[in-house]
């Protein structure tokens, strides 16, 4: 069973389509990069006062399930 993201919009006038939070012009993958280099919730919420903590968890899990059964190659370790 898909999971119902309700903080996640996507509007094709707005940030050229990209799954945003809450109609905000704050796209789901620039929170993503932003918690990859900076990775203190605290900042990135003082960062981006419009966003909440509950945004940055969906965010996190919109982004999983849009992982579901697809692999991206990476470098042999």
């Amino acid at each position: 069973m898909k999971r119902v993201f309700d903080r996640i919009t996507c509007d094709s006038k707005q940030m050229n389509g990209q799954p945003c939070l809450r109609g905000l012009r704050i796209t789901v993958r620039r929170v993503l990069e932003a918690l990859a280099t900076c990775p203190d919730r605290k900042e990135l919420l003082t960062d981006y006062p419009d966003l909440e903590e509950d945004d940055i968890k969906q965010a996190l899990a919109y982004a999983a399930e849009c992982l579901d059964g697809e692999f991206q190659e990476v470098a042999a370790g």
